[in-house]
Order: C-alpha cells, then sequence, then structure tokens
C-alpha cells in the first residue's frame, strides 16, 4: 500500500494537490475524506470519482493531515491499495435501526471477505452508536475489529453527513470493510479524562436517552454540579459547555470507563441524549477536562501499539474528540505530532462527536473525548 495525504481550502486546491501527487505513477485506489460542511462535498466527490477512485468520506468539526488541525478545509489519505482488499458500504438507519443495519453492513462484508475489519463513520446525533457496534458483534463475532467515528458540522450539532461516489446521508453508515487476511488494521482508543465526586445512579433512561439520575433531571443535577450559569433555551452554547467540561463517565465491570457527554438537549423534562447508550440502572460519576498530561498518555499509548501489536504501518486514521481541542486548545497540536512521529507514515484525521473502538481491557464502545488512532498495513 501506497499512501500519501492532501489537504486543500477548495475543491480546485483539492484538484491540484491529486494531480500534483499523481505525476509520479501514484495511482490511488481509497480515499478517505473529512470535510468541513462548509465544503463542496458534491465537487470533491466528483473529482475523486472522475479519477476512479472509491470514497470514504465524512462531515467533521475539523481536520488534518499533519500536526496543524485546519478549519473550514478539506483533508484526505490517499491510499493505493488492490481493489479486491476493500470494499464501502453504505446504508442508513432512518427507523433508528442501528443495530439491524451494522449486522446487514457486516453480513455483506462476510460474503466478501472470510474475516473482515472495518473502519465506519456515522451521522446524526441522535444515533446510538452503541448499537451499531454491537451489529457488528452480532454478526461477526466479539472480537471484530471496528474503528471509526460520528460525522461532525464545525460544532453547529445540527446535520452532519457521511458520504461517499455518489450518496451521502444525514442520517446514515458508511463502511470501509477490509479483508484482514490482507490488510492488517490495528487502533488504540485515549481518553484521560478525570472523574469526580461520588459514584451516581442512572434512574431513568431509554437506550441513549437520559431523563434522571439519582432521581434528578439530568441537566438540572449536571448544571448545578458543574455551577453552570444561565441554564435557559436561550443559552445557544449550553449543551456545548456542558459536554466539554462536564460530561457523565460510564463505569465498566470491565476494562476502563467511557465517556457519555450529552449532545440533545429536551427542555420539556431536562433530559438529554447521548451518542452512547447508558443503561438504567448503571453507575456514573461526573468528570473535568483532563491535564496537560493527558496528551503524554496518548502518545505512549500509541508507542505501546506500536511495540506491542503494530511494528509497521503504512497509513495512520485519527479520530479525536471535538471536545479535546475545545479543551486543550494549541496545544492539541503536540498530542498529533506525537502520534503521527510513531510511525511517520502519512495521516488524516478529524474532530469527530464520537469516537468508535475498543476500550483499553473491554470491549468495542462507543467513545468521547477520546483519541482513536488506527493503523493500517498492507501485507
Amino acid at each position: 500500500m501506497i499512501a500519501k495525504s492532501i489537504k486543500g481550502k477548495s475543491s480546485q486546491e483539492i484538484r491540484t494537490a491529486l494531480q500534483q501527487n499523481m505525476t509520479d505513477g501514484f495511482s490511488p485506489t481509497l480515499a478517505i475524506v473529512f470535510l468541513s460542511i462548509s465544503q463542496d462535498r458534491k465537487a470533491v466527490c466528483k473529482i475523486l470519482d472522475d479519477a476512479g477512485i472509491k470514497i470514504f468520506g465524512a462531515t467533521t468539526n475539523g481536520e488534518f493531515i499533519d500536526e496543524n488541525p485546519e478549519k473550514f478545509s478539506v483533508a484526505i489519505l490517499l491510499l493505493e491499495m488492490n481493489p479486491e482488499h476493500f470494499s464501502i458500504l453504505f446504508s442508513e438507519y432512518a427507523k433508528k435501526n442501528y443495530r439491524e443495519i451494522a449486522k446487514s453492513i457486516a453480513r455483506e462484508a462476510k460474503q466478501l471477505y472470510r474475516h473482515p475489519a472495518f473502519l465506519i463513520a456515522g451521522s446524526h446525533m441522535e444515533t446510538d452508536a452503541e448499537q451499531l457496534l454491537f451489529g457488528f458483534e452480532d454478526e461477526i463475532g466479539k472480537d471484530v475489529n471496528v474503528f471509526g467515528g460520528m460525522a461532525g458540522d464545525d460544532y453547529a450539532f445540527t446535520e452532519q453527513f457521511v458520504f461517499t461516489n455518489n450518496k451521502e446521508s444525514n442520517c446514515g453508515m458508511i463502511a470501509l470493510a477490509l479483508d484482514e487476511e490482507k490488510i492488517k488494521i490495528k487502533g488504540i482508543a485515549t481518553c484521560g479524562w478525570k472523574a469526580v465526586g461520588t459514584e451516581k445512579t442512572v434512574t431513568k433512561s431509554e437506550g441513549n436517552h437520559v431523563y434522571t439520575v439519582d432521581n434528578v433531571p439530568v441537566l438540572e443535577l449536571t448544571t448545578k454540579y458543574g455551577g453552570i450559569e444561565n441554564v435557559s433555551p436561550d443559552n445557544k452554547n449550553l449543551m456545548l459547555e456542558v459536554a466539554a467540561n462536564l460530561p457523565i463517565q460510564l463505569q465498566r465491570e470491565f476494562g476502563d470507563p467511557v465517556m457519555r457527554p450529552g449532545l440533545v438537549l429536551d427542555w420539556a423534562d431536562g433530559s438529554f441524549y447521548c451518542s452512547g447508550t447508558i443503561p438504567q440502572g448503571s453507575k456514573v460519576r461526573f468528570s473535568l477536562p483532563p491535564d496537560f498530561d493527558v496528551m503524554e498518555k496518548v502518545i505512549k499509548g500509541v508507542e505501546k501499539l506500536k511495540a506491542t501489536d503494530m511494528p509497521e504501518a503504512d497509513a495512520l486514521v485519527v479520530f479525536s474528540c471535538a471536545g479535546r481541542i475545545l479543551s486543550l486548545g494549541p496545544m492539541m497540536n503536540q498530542e498529533i505530532e506525537g502520534v503521527q512521529k510513531v510511525w511517520n507514515v502519512p495521516m488524516v484525521g478529524m474532530f469527530s462527536n464520537a469516537e468508535l473502538a475498543r476500550a483499553t481491557g473491554g470491549n468495542l464502545e462507543m467513545h468521547n473525548l477520546t483519541t482513536c488512532a488506527v493503523a493500517l498495513k498492507e501485507k
């Protein structure tokens, strides 16, 4: 596999960069495209489609190919990979049948490859991304390799898209199915947010819709605990403030806890939707943003992945939570640079609304406020 990364602020810049990178005989067959909702997706896709390149695409809250995160731009990882080793699968879940849709995609991939692995992206704020992961496990098994993220929209939290050649959806999923007998894929998800306060009990929830914690409306409890003011529908930044500064941390019986910040608020009853399931009766704690040493933790985690499972890589894909750059600001550059230097290969990354990967010591999980680094190597 040969990989190259390109970026631009317009479709014309992408056209020029693609042409320049193909002058030496480089012939990409796959493009992983992360772009701003403000960019002309159809124009970018047409450029790639005209070049005979398959597309795995998602809108973002920011994108990068190096240590300098961009806004309102296009970032692309171009891969010259044997077309027999991968397939793009696409489906919508308008009926909120997340698990069934993921299961059908996994079943389709099983018909193509004996041991499929997946890179996925989903759209729509109310999507229960954990159910997507369950669908893959139902069909492939607990050991299936699935990594990915939920699409963003430059922090508007209104409408996000996944897309491929001549298709897009604001309520669907795209999957890059890989033949794991030909393509090695390994990843790690690292968070670093610190739990604070006492353990609390979710007293009413349905899937990813949380109503009460310790019999108190979850919004009331969260804003009171965090000392958040101006709690009203007029405060358009309220959910962003809650998600970025005082997310819920869901305790797991096995493996590390996972983050479940509120993303969509229902003012009628003070409940909110998270991007993953929070079972009724489960134990949660609030958490605070990490110290800057969390960046070192992420880099060391990726270094450990290289040392133990992935000594070499051809390319790197990174899903980093939008909340991390809000918390870490310009320091985020150091984390991205540190991760890229581990293998020193072409990279593409996005700031996502959720991250999908196996928790350390645990199961496949929907994460938030996490960095998920995924390395690819053609055998």
